[in-house]
C-alpha cells in the first residue's frame, strides 16, 4: 500500500474547513440520533440473574438454572462503544463531477460521519481503495485521529485509476474482528461486489452511500465531444447533438443506476444516493431518519 503524501499547509486549511463544516452538520443532521440511527450494532453479556414475570423465556440459562433449582436469566446490554470503518473510493471515476467532484462529496460526507462517531467516543477508521487497497487508518478514538482521518482522505492520491471495490470490501471483512458499522462510500462503478457485500453486511451493519454526476445520467447537447474514461484513459468522440444517441445513452445509464439500487437490495444494505448538483445533508439526513424509524418498530 502507498503511504500518505507530504501534507501541506493548503490541506490543512481544507482539513479546517470541512472540520467546521462537518461539524455544523453533525449537530444539524443527528442532533443525537447518531446511537438510534446505529443501535443494536452488537450485544455484550451482562449478568445473570433470576428470572422474573414477563421475561423472554429464551433468555434463560438452563445450566445455571440447574444448579440453583429454579430459573435464571442471561441478560445483555449494548455495546458501549461501537466502531466505524469508511471504506472510500478513490478511483479515477469519482474524480469527476460539476459543481463537485464526486471525491469530495465522499470525503465531506466521510467527515460528517466520523465526526459524528467521535462525539459519542466511538472509534473510526478509514479504508482508501481504487485497483487495490491504497491505504488502511485502524480504527482508533479521539477527535485529533478524526482529524487525521479527515486529513489523509484530503491529502491521498491514488496510485491506481481503476475501481476494485469486491478486493477492498473483502479486506475490510478480514481487517474487522468484531461487529462495526462499515460505511461504503463509492459510486460503485465495478464489478463483482455483491457477494463481497453480502458476506461483509452478514457479520457487520452495511451502509452503502452512491455518489453520483447528472452527466453521467444524461449528457447535455454540446454538438460534437471528446469523451475520457477516467479510469482507463480510453477516449471516444460522440456527437451530443444525436438526439438518439443522447437517449440510448441515458436508458443504459439509467438501467445501470437501477441495477445497483436492486443490487442494494438483494444483499439487505441500507442505500444513501448522493448527487454532485445537490445539497447532500438534506438526503443523508432523511435517509438515517428513515433508518432509525425502521430500527425502532
Amino acid at each position: 500500500m502507498q503511504a500518505a503524501r507530504v501534507v501541506g499547509a493548503d490541506v490543512l486549511r481544507q482539513v479546517k474547513h470541512i472540520e467546521l463544516r462537518a461539524r455544523r452538520l453533525v449537530t444539524t443532521l443527528f442532533s443525537g440520533e447518531y446511537r438510534s440511527v446505529f443501535r443494536g450494532q452488537g450485544i455484550e453479556f451482562a449478568e445473570v440473574r433470576a428470572y422474573e414475570q414477563g421475561d423472554d423465556f429464551r433468555a434463560i440459562d438452563w445450566n445455571v438454572s440447574a444448579r440453583m433449582g429454579s430459573p435464571y436469566v442471561k441478560t445483555f446490554e449494548e455495546e458501549r462503544e461501537l466502531t466505524l470503518l469508511l471504506v472510500v473510493d478513490r478511483s479515477g471515476s469519482v474524480d469527476f463531477g460539476r459543481p463537485r467532484y464526486k471525491a469530495d462529496v465522499a470525503i465531506e460526507v466521510a467527515a460528517v460521519l466520523a465526526l459524528a462517531a467521535a462525539r459519542q467516543n466511538d472509534r473510526v477508521g478509514a479504508l482508501l481503495f481504487a485497483d487495490q487497497v491504497e491505504q488502511v487508518i485502524p480504527p482508533a478514538k479521539g477527535r485529533r485521529h478524526v482529524l487525521r482521518v479527515i486529513r489523509d482522505l484530503l491529502a491521498y492520491t491514488a496510485s491506481g485509476r481503476g475501481t476494485n471495490l469486491g478486493a477492498a470490501l473483502l479486506y475490510a471483512a478480514r481487517l474487522l474482528r468484531h461487529r462495526a458499522i462499515v460505511v461504503v462510500i463509492s459510486d460503485f462503478r465495478a464489478s463483482g461486489w455483491e457477494l463481497p457485500l453480502r458476506r461483509l453486511a452478514l457479520r457487520h451493519e452495511v451502509v452503502a452511500v452512491t455518489v453520483d454526476d447528472p452527466r453521467e445520467l444524461e449528457l447535455p447537447d454540446a454538438g460534437w465531444v471528446e469523451l475520457e474514461d477516467l479510469e482507463t484513459g480510453r477516449r471516444a468522440l460522440m456527437d451530443t447533438s444525436d438526439a438518439g444517441g443522447r437517449l440510448r445513452l441515458r436508458i443504459a445509464a439509467e438501467e445501470a443506476r437501477l441495477e445497483r439500487a436492486r443490487a442494494l437490495k438483494r444483499v439487505s444494505v441500507d442505500h444513501v444516493p448522493l448527487m454532485t448538483d445537490r445539497p447532500y445533508a438534506q438526503a443523508l439526513h432523511a435517509a438515517f431518519a428513515r433508518r432509525a424509524r425502521r430500527l425502532a418498530r
